[in-house]
């Protein structure tokens, strides 16, 4: 089943692409010159290309010509895409990042703000409130990251651009659907450069599959800065996927059925766990989900530890490492304790500037000598 983050597509229209950069939703264009619509040839013929097949899937003319008027190609969009990295994340480093207690703290003031909202959409769905605004923490931060590049540009740039072409053409068809149920317009239409939207970042397919107008004011908005479309739209995802209600997603068990790290945390799934990987097909992204939902709801962080990772460094000692390199005038970039490509830049500054062998990796020597 197709996850909600992935590529969108395609555009039509001879229409020059008037590439000034539309204003999103909150009226700030991206910060990054190559993540506003540019002027480019193989651009403008595939979007030529493009309009007769969109025009034959039953998207109106007028429609079409709107959702490009302003777009163009995003270089920026392209070279997201290539330069993705493919590594496995230890489930450790994962929920340092999408559970951090600060998140958690933040998780819990937005659910005391939303929990009239949430109780209601419970109350129809069936998916907990807690689940619910877990995703939002996770997709979103809730609300606070939604993705400001305009969609059609972002997946008619990567339409063109050939990679799956496929798939994104028919996501820009389905977010042209949108465009013509009047649920929003193309400049407020925005997202991550990878065509993602709203609040709980849905891509087009999904949106037209799952989205409800919770609020009755005859638009499933998803954008705006209300997230209760949004959140009721998640549920409704939820429940379509098979949500068994008073069911549970997981437990932390010592004889658990899921370990993702070796001596870390064991979980004993549930039928639900299954149905949060429908959302995206990732035991980490699972696990993530339902222990911010827990701690949302109330619950402590999880009973067993994870131990040292392979460089010998436990999470603490990797903060303290990201501290002193920081304060010694080398920025890692945070101190949540994941060594990622800011850290891994940094330790190597640090070897280079003391004629050491610059490899980026962290170790208790390195830390001994900061």
């Amino acid at each position: 089943m197709m996850t909600r983050r992935t590529f969108l597509s395609a555009a039509l229209a001879m229409v020059a692409s008037g590439c000034t950069g539309e204003p999103t939703v909150s009226g700030v264009i991206p910060a990054d010159p190559g993540l506003r619509p540019q002027a480019d040839p193989g651009w403008d013929a595939w979007v030529a290309a493009f309009r007769p097949r969109a025009a034959a899937a039953g998207i109106p003319a007028d429609v079409i010509d709107g959702a490009f008027r302003g777009a163009g190609f995003l270089p920026g969009v392209v070279e997201r895409d290539r330069n993705q990295t493919e590594f496995r994340r230890s489930f450790e480093d994962y929920l340092a990042i999408v559970a951090p207690e600060a998140k958690v703290q933040a998780g819990r003031a937005a659910f005391a703000r939303q929990r009239g909202t949430l109780a209601a959409i419970e109350a129809r769905y069936g998916v907990p409130a807690e689940i619910v605004c877990a995703i939002w923490g996770v997709e979103s931060n809730y609300g606070a990251r939604r993705g400001d590049i305009p969609t059609i540009s972002a997946l008619s740039t990567l339409a063109y651009d050939g990679r799956r072409g496929a798939f994104f053409e028919s996501q820009l068809l389905a977010a042209m659907r949108i465009l013509q149920a009047g649920d929003v317009t193309a400049g407020r239409m925005v997202g991550s450069w990878a065509g993602a939207m709203g609040h709980t970042q849905f891509i087009p397919t999904s949106y037209l599959q799952s989205a409800v107008d919770f609020t009755g004011d005859g638009r499933r908005d998803i954008w705006g800065e209300d997230p209760t479309d949004a959140l009721a739209s998640a549920a409704s995802y939820l429940a379509g996927a098979g949500w068994q209600r008073g069911g549970s997603w997981a437990v932390e068990d010592p004889a658990g059925n899921l370990t993702p790290d070796a001596g870390g945390p064991s979980f004993r799934t549930g039928p639900n766990f299954r149905v949060i990987k429908r959302y995206n097909n990732s035991d980490s992204y699972a696990l993530g989900v339902g222990y911010l939902a827990d701690r949302i709801a109330g619950g402590g962080p999880l009973r067993q530890g994870f131990g040292p990772d392979r460089y010998g460094l436990t999470i603490d000692q990797r903060q303290d490492l990201q501290r002193r390199l920081t304060a010694s005038g080398f920025d890692t970039g945070g101190t949540d304790g994941v060594i990622g490509p800011n850290s891994r830049a940094a330790i190597a500054a640090f070897q280079a500037s003391r004629g050491l062998p610059a490899t980026g990796d962290p170790s208790p020597a390195l830390l001994a000598m900061l």
